[in-house]
């Protein structure tokens, strides 16, 4: 089948194709005597794999290196658990990381009505706040350095 045969079967973009060929994820498929890409029935398989992976967040490099393992015949589980352990602990840091910004957009609002109306030359007077707190703490840790 023609690149725009295969992806409009898939819900794709033929330069989504052209891409995926480009960088090794999908294989240059055979060409007709003219020219045209000429798909034989894995590619969407392969395609199908391919969007319900980066679904998952795994990233291009990664599936190309799943795709890897099973185009040698071998099975890609233990690669593919680690990746997910690792998303897994990223997606978790990503958590403490929100949550500490929540409790800080928190606290910023509710001091919001106790700081001082805003001077001439004020852009916004929460983020100077910020500002002055956040210099104040790294001025309080260099002296603790020393």
């Amino acid at each position: 089948m023609k690149i725009g045969e295969l992806a409009g079967e898939l819900g794709l973009n033929p330069k989504t194709i052209r891409y995926y060929e480009s960088i090794g994820v999908l294989p240059a498929p055979a060409r007709t005597s003219s020219g045209y890409r000429n798909y034989d029935q894995e590619y969407p398989g392969r395609l199908r794999f391919i969007r319900t992976a980066q679904r998952l967040g795994i990233t291009l490099d990664e599936i190309r290196e799943i795709l890897a393992f099973r185009d040698r015949g071998e099975a890609p589980c233990s690669f593919v658990q680690n990746v997910l352990d690792t998303q897994v602990a990223s997606i978790d840091q990503r958590i403490r990381e929100l949550q500490d910004l929540r409790g800080q957009l928190v606290e910023l609002a509710s001091e919001a009505d106790s700081l001082p109306p805003p001077s001439a030359g004020t852009t916004c007077r929460l983020i100077e706040h910020v500002q002055q707190k956040t210099a104040m703490v790294e001025l309080g840790l260099a002296v603790r350095k020393r």
